[in-house]
């Protein structure tokens, strides 16, 4: 039995095809379309989705959304009406696209369906409907390697459900425990994404990035007039700072006040102010986290904990949950976010609505590694390469590793596209840029040369996983690169005295440990585990590494710029590539340098990207 899961009309719209209960392929709207974020109906991933199985879409059973547009409408007319006549000027915007598309999304839904698959099948007979945050849940414990768990959502808001507390006992699974909008520690934190300059939806992680360059002043204050925290972890918020439930902004005046001013214009200079607002907002949510996790530990007896939810992206949370032993073991949805509900969806209607027993592996969670999207074969990268005017060399998998780990060596940042794509918002050694983490300039390089971004963004180490312990203060698996642990004492390097009086941005100007390039301002690194059994390649490609410097680590960041997705097609790779200062393009088996290339082809997208 083939079921369909999708999310969309968000952020983050995705599509998931899995049979039997058994995870197919799953991809995001956005590395199709190229639109960073992409909200809109997946036509493109479900399409992959089916083509990448050989389905036609009679074989398809349900399809399954992620959420019940009718609650959520439900839910924004009620908010309107208690807060009324306030925010009157976001209502007469929101309403005529609810009510002409959104309140009847299931007719919309049907109208896509056949649009994207076969017009001549009733769609209306085969399409169903998942809460939010049970779809969250279920994409956090069905996938988990484990019998029995707690499973923690918490994001900004689904219908009204923001964070939710449920227990997965094999293929049951049970919300026990809800908090309801407009009391969000996701919306919390976006509202400090808003006010430090940064765009909702996607600029959370840069607070969660600049956190370590600040102190938590403010903490205190947002405990005292923003947020009320109980010691079971539940919470509610002083709706009068906050303008998200009814009107156009997240913050208002009585928040610029509290701050003492207005929120920072983007791309204007961060001050040491926004380095400790988000120093302070990353606080409450780690106090928040524990008491949650620690409430939830004594009342349920459970000793697994899943996570998802946007908030579970969090990785410093996540490693100071797992550091905390409040639990045994935690396991986090790697496209924790609403691309995941798509997976969700579907898997919570196979267990939930068709009862089916479920096999679950101590030893393994069932997410592939969350390559769940396309490959491209040789003879399909050639033919691409060709159409592009790339100038290129064929290698055998031997010498594939060999030069590309001698061009690591090197100093030189290669663009690795190989094997399936991952699923959810993290490179993973599928559609990467890597590099030598020894070196005490590439973290800057990267950042401003490749990425195209701000210099303060740390980057994540991919590390054998067999190794991680010798240099981590973590011998855990975290495939996902979702904790974040400090590292070894003897690998890190101790700072002069007048390195110690260094603060905000300047603290990039110190060479920590043996491993710059990946060590934030606060000794910590964002570990990806890098497994042989889920990714051979790019396991081999590190171990020859190590052979080479004794460094089984390297740095690895997503394969894209600022502002657009992540490289899906060997295209997409090749335009990043020469657009960018990459010195090394490893797609398939085909290597390709940058000065080889057309010079004409290289001003071309240089020039692309930079008007852009």
């Amino acid at each position: 039995m083939y079921i369909l899961g999708i999310s969309a009309f968000y952020h983050d719209s995705a599509a998931c095809l899995i049979k039997d209960g058994e995870i197919l392929v799953a991809a995001q709207e956005e590395r199709f379309s190229r639109k960073k974020h992409d909200p809109s109906f997946p036509h493109l991933a479900i399409k992959y989705c089916l083509r990448d199985v050989n389905l036609v879409a009679s074989q398809i059973d349900n399809v399954v959304f992620y959420e019940k547009p009718f609650t959520k409408f439900e839910r924004l007319l009620e908010t309107y009406l208690a807060f009324a006549p306030k925010g009157f000027k976001s209502f007469a915007t929101a309403m005529p696209l609810w009510i002409k598309e959104k309140l009847f999304q299931k007719s919309m839904l049907i109208n896509e369906l056949k649009k994207t698959l076969d017009k001549n099948i009733n769609w209306g007979k085969r399409l169903m409907f998942s809460e939010h945050h049970i779809s969250h849940a279920a994409s956090a414990f069905y996938p988990s390697p484990f019998e029995s768990a707690a499973v923690l959502t918490h994001d900004g808001v689904g219908e009204w459900t923001t964070t939710s507390l449920a227990i997965g006992k094999g293929s049951d699974l049970k919300v026990i425990k809800e908090i309801h909008f407009p009391h969000s520690l996701g919306l919390l934190y976006s509202a400090f994404t808003y006010y430090t300059g940064f765009k909702v939806n996607s600029g959370e992680y840069k607070v969660m990035g600049l956190a370590p360059y600040g102190e938590p002043r403010y903490a205190n204050l947002i405990k005292e007039k923003l947020i009320n925290i109980s010691e079971d972890g539940s919470f509610y918020l002083d709706m009068s700072y906050f303008d998200y439930a009814t009107g156009l902004t997240m913050t208002n005046k009585k928040f610029n006040k509290l701050f003492g001013g207005p929120p920072r214009k983007s791309e204007t200079k961060i001050t040491q102010r926004e380095m400790d607002l988000a120093a302070s907002v990353q606080k409450v949510t780690e106090d928040i986290v524990i008491k949650l996790a620690k409430d939830i530990a004594r009342e349920t007896g459970e000793r697994n904990l899943c996570l998802a939810g946007g908030v579970a992206l969090n990785c410093v949370v996540n490693g100071i949950l797992l550091r905390k032993r409040i639990f045994d073991k935690i396991w986090i949805q790697p496209a924790a976010g609403d691309a995941g509900g798509a997976l969700g969806a579907a898997l919570s209607f196979w267990y939930l609505n068709y009862n089916k027993d479920r096999q679950v592996s101590s030893k393994k969670d069932s997410m592939k590694g969350a390559y769940l999207g396309p490959k491209f074969s040789n003879d399909e990268i050639e033919i691409k390469l060709k159409e592009c005017g790339a100038v290129y060399k064929k290698l055998t998998d031997t010498e594939l590793l060999e030069t590309v780990s001698d061009l690591l060596v090197n100093q030189k940042a290669v663009g690795w596209m190989q094997g399936r794509m991952e699923f959810g918002p993290r490179a993973l050694g599928g559609r990467s840029i890597i590099a030598d983490p020894r070196s005490p300039v590439m973290q800057k390089q990267l950042n401003l040369k490749v990425k195209f971004r701000e210099s303060f963004r740390p980057f994540a180490p991919s590390v054998l996983r067999e190794d991680v312990n010798e240099w981590f203060e973590c011998d855990e698996d975290s495939p996902y690169m979702l904790l974040v642990a400090n590292l070894q004492k003897d690998k890190c390097l101790k700072m002069t005295t007048e390195e110690k009086r260094f603060f905000g941005i300047d603290k990039l100007n110190v060479k920590r440990s043996l491993v710059p390039a990946i060590t934030h301002v606060d000794y910590s690194a964002r570990i990806q585990t890098v497994h042989s059994e889920t990714n051979p390649l790019y396991h081999a490609l590190i171990s020859k590494f190590k052979e080479k410097t004794l460094c089984p680590i390297v740095v690895n960041t997503s394969f894209n710029i600022r502002g657009e997705p992540i490289v899906c097609t060997p295209g997409d790779a090749f335009r990043c590539f020469m657009g960018t200062d990459l010195d090394i393009l490893a797609v398939g088996n085909y290597l390709l340098y940058k000065d080889q290339q057309n010079t004409s082809l290289k001003i071309e997208y240089k020039n692309k990207y930079e008007l852009d």
